[in-house]
């Protein structure tokens, strides 16, 4: 797509970014969403980039900084990977992050969360990552992560920006608006911690089935969606400098 034919959308579908500034004094959490190898590691599966990509790169970089912060103010984080049986499909997308293999896994620059004691991991087998925290008894673990940390502000990054992280948030808001996730008040998703996947339509046009994704445009969709939904879009993140005694 040219960056003409975005401009013009961007124009029709105007997404009014803010900047937020997060303190002690407002229990946030963070939620990454399927930084997994075979989402953002160059050929590590059927949906992972084939070749490096500045908009997933980006992603990940912006989330490792979150990451490292809030692990050092010991604020909760909540961290979905996609994980699927392999007996069980996921149409229209082919076989991807398999359980037990490197594609489920965190990236490389995100691993050492595993050891994180405010860290919550959670694999999930389908899209929305609220349906995928769902255990066999109906309780819900990103619900109870919510209310036992008494998170007010809920930060969101990961990929894909108009799939995975699209559906999270609207799953999120909805309990929100419902009351199921008391004290929950805001829902905000970062821009730049945000990313999905490019098939251009002459690459689509080759595989049977597949849709025309081009990146930049389903980005900016799925950021208008989930304004449109109630979340909040942000462009910048800044913490509270700490106060002196």
């Amino acid at each position: 797509m040219g960056s003409h034919t975005l401009d013009l959308l961007k124009n029709e579908l105007p997404v009014e970014e803010e900047t937020i500034l997060l303190s002690d004094n407002v229990n946030t959490g963070l939620v990454l969403v399927d930084i997994v190898n075979g989402f953002c590691t160059v050929g590590a599966g059927n949906l992972a980039p084939p070749v490096p990509n500045k908009q997933i790169s980006g992603m990940v970089d912006e989330a490792v900084k979150l990451a490292r912060e809030f692990c050092s103010k010991k604020w909760p984080v909540y961290a979905l990977l996609d994980c699927h049986n392999p007996d069980i499909p996921e149409p229209p997308y082919p076989p991807h992050c398999i359980a037990g293999t490197d594609e489920s896994k965190l990236v490389p620059a995100l691993q050492w969360l595993e050891d994180e004691p405010n860290v919550t991991l959670r694999c999930k087998d389908c899209i929305d990552g609220f349906l995928g925290s769902i255990e066999k008894d109906g309780s819900n673990v990103f619900v109870e992560w919510v209310k036992t940390h008494e998170i007010k502000v809920l930060l969101v990054v990961g990929i894909c920006t108009d799939i995975c992280v699209l559906d999270f948030v609207c799953s999120a808001l909805s309990a929100r608006n419902r009351r199921m996730l008391t004290p929950l008040e805001d829902v905000v998703v970062y821009s730049r911690g945000c990313s999905t996947f490019d098939l251009p339509l002459s690459v689509a046009q080759n595989i049977k089935g597949a849709l025309a994704h081009p990146q930049d445009l389903m980005h900016h969709v799925g950021l208008y969606m989930a304004k449109g939904r109630g979340a909040k879009i942000v462009s910048k993140v800044s913490f509270n400098l700490p106060t002196e005694d």
